[in-house]
């Protein structure tokens, strides 16, 4: 396990890499999501250290979500000294729902339209700043995450960190204890948990993604979702017109 200094050195270095990007875009900060777990929160740690409070604008989207999750994400911004708004998606759900005449349509399907409204609001209040997101290489891995919604942003800077990584930067940043305590979730229904959904731990999947051995039943499941979620981790495919002209002139 790494040591404290060298996740204080990860943290430095992640920070100057998300400052260096901010001013490479000559954008004025960054706007993100607080969920009130963990991952959102070592994201605007970081994005405070980085650029100063004044330049983050996180922001917390409840959309039938726990109210301990506000409180969790309200929490967060004052330890990291950062702005903070809530913008409540309940409505703005039901009528999507509506709209789309998704009312018997399967679970999964309804919460997934939740964090494609929240993208949609992270866009709408940039205005001059980046979108930070908050996924991490554990769920990037398995394609755990909706597509065009907490997989879309401007710059990612812990997409390349297990989760179990996070929590090591979670822990030298200060992040509140209750937020590092709870069990991850994305809050698409009551009582669904990171871990519950996928069918795995986290240790399971960095465990099979670096060679070692995890029972055959969980590495079946982690493989099958790592294939289902492989478009996740393409760019968009197009047709390559320029070379059909080429060849048919």
């Amino acid at each position: 396990m790494p040591s404290e200094r060298v996740y204080m050195d990860l943290a430095s270095d992640i920070s100057a890499w998300m400052a260096g990007r901010v001013a490479g875009a000559g954008a004025s900060g960054v706007v993100l999501g607080l969920s009130g777990g963990v991952d959102s929160a070592v994201s605007a740690f970081l994005a405070a250290r980085a650029l100063g409070g004044g330049s983050v604008l996180a922001v917390n989207m409840p959309c039938g979500s726990d109210p301990v999750d506000e409180a969790l994400a309200s929490e967060t911004a004052r330890a990291a000294g950062v702005g903070y708004r809530v913008v409540e998606l309940d409505a703005a759900y039901a009528a999507m729902v509506s709209a789309c005449g998704l009312e018997g349509a399967p679970g999964i399907v309804k919460a997934n339209i939740k964090p494609r409204l929240r993208m949609a609001v992270l866009y709408a209040l940039s205005g001059g700043r980046l979108v930070t997101g908050s996924g991490n290489y554990s769920e990037h891995l398995v394609g755990y995450s909706t597509k065009w919604g907490d997989g879309a942003c401007d710059i990612a800077p812990l997409a390349r960190l297990y989760k179990d990584e996070v929590y090591g930067l979670a822990r030298v940043l200060g992040v509140p204890r209750g937020v590092v305590d709870r069990p991850p979730t994305a809050g698409l229904w009551a009582g669904q948990t990171d871990e519950g959904e996928m069918g795995f731990t986290y240790l399971d999947l960095r465990r099979r993604f670096e060679g070692h051995a995890v029972d055959p039943a969980v590495a079946a499941r982690i493989d099958a979702l790592g294939r289902a979620g492989a478009h996740k981790r393409e760019s968009i495919p197009f047709f390559e017109a320029r070379e059909w002209f080429a060849t048919h002139g």
